[in-house]
């Protein structure tokens, strides 16, 4: 199999040329466009249709119908081109391994469901990221398992106006994983390091981050929607480099999908994982106790954190660092308390 070729993020290729690719049939043959039917034929005065008008009718009716076959036949024609692509390994990927042809077609496809019929998640403040140019999200982090990543990239995709991709930094552990490193890649997902963030907020890219990481995820039911330490302000000094806004981000409903009721140490460090969670379902039901409980979920987004307007030796100004720091993790607490205030239900 044939290696995939490796992009800069600036090459506009990716999202037009795959747009040109899907319209085209093996073989190079463009799909002719559905012939447009006419008008229904109206009686003259006498009641009488004119001469041929029936047949004339019929004939676009029928061609009607081809029209809506073809349909079908072109999402035939595009997911056979899309599987020669894979087995030929005719597809981009930037420097990163981002499949955006992939993601797009494959992953949002799956994850698609899951946030709109199981989660039904809500989402507020779309407008305020930017339409262009490189911004960070900055999210609170919860649920044992961390959904709420994959939830909130199909939830700036799918709302945002110019369905902006969303590029999450990762801990170490995803890319230590066999199986989940390699998906992590494809869905854009990079390390969680400053030179990366930096790199992919300069050529205009949308990051998140989650500074609460495993804390965040690993932290007790009785806990839940109180955030754990934002770190040093890590974030903060990328996003002053790179001169892009923050943008602060709360998630309701990502806590309650397993309640962290208690934490087997001894299994963590057996396994080298962070922390291994027992829920009321899990590891009690087996496999069974993996479904996350249906919750409905709310996501917004804050006013942005502009920070261009500071010169460039800031990002080296810890008090600087730690007062933004401590202004983002402020706007989330409060947005998330008044979420709360206004949810009905835990899963209405």
């Amino acid at each position: 199999m044939a290696d995939a070729k490796v992009i800069p993020f600036d090459d506009d290729r990716s999202r037009s040329g795959a747009g040109r690719r899907r319209g085209v049939v093996p073989g190079g043959r463009v799909q002719p466009p559905a012939t447009a039917v006419p008008a229904p034929v109206s009686a003259l005065p006498g009641g009488q249709v004119p001469e041929g008008a029936a047949e004339a009718a019929g004939a676009a009716s029928g061609g009607g119908r081809e029209a809506s076959g073809g349909g079908w036949d072109r999402r035939v024609a595009g997911g056979l081109a899309f599987l020669r692509r894979r087995l030929t390994g005719d597809y981009d990927v930037d420097e990163f391994g981002y499949d955006e042809e992939l993601t797009d077609q494959v992953l949002m496809s799956v994850l698609r469901p899951l946030a709109d019929k199981y989660f039904r998640v809500e989402v507020k403040g779309i407008e305020n990221i930017p339409s262009d140019g490189g911004a960070l999200i900055v999210a609170n982090h919860s649920g044992t398992l961390p959904l709420d990543g994959l939830m909130l990239q199909v939830a700036v995709h799918d709302n945002h106006p110019a369905e902006r991709h969303l590029r999450l930094l990762a801990a170490d552990l995803v890319f230590m994983l066999p199986v989940v490193n390699e998906l992590a890649r494809k869905a854009g997902h990079t390390l969680a390091c400053a030179e990366d963030a930096e790199r992919l907020l300069q050529r205009g890219e949308v990051v998140g981050v989650m500074p609460e990481g495993f804390k965040g995820i690993g932290k007790p039911f009785g806990e839940r929607y109180k955030l754990q330490r934002f770190g040093r302000g890590g974030f903060v000094s990328t996003a002053l480099r790179a001169g892009v806004p923050i943008v602060p981000c709360s998630i309701v409903g990502a806590e309650e999908i397993y309640p962290m009721i208690g934490n087997s140490k001894t299994l963590a460090r057996v396994l080298g994982i962070p922390y291994f969670p027992i829920t009321p379902t899990f590891p009690w039901l087996g496999p069974l106790g993996m479904i996350p409980l249906p919750t409905k979920w709310t996501i917004q987004f804050g006013e942005p954190i502009p920070t261009d307007g500071y010169p460039p030796e800031a990002a080296e100004d810890p008090m600087l660092m730690f007062n933004l720091t401590d202004q983002v993790r402020e706007q989330i607490q409060h947005t998330l308390y008044k979420l709360l205030v206004q949810r009905r239900s835990v899963f209405f």
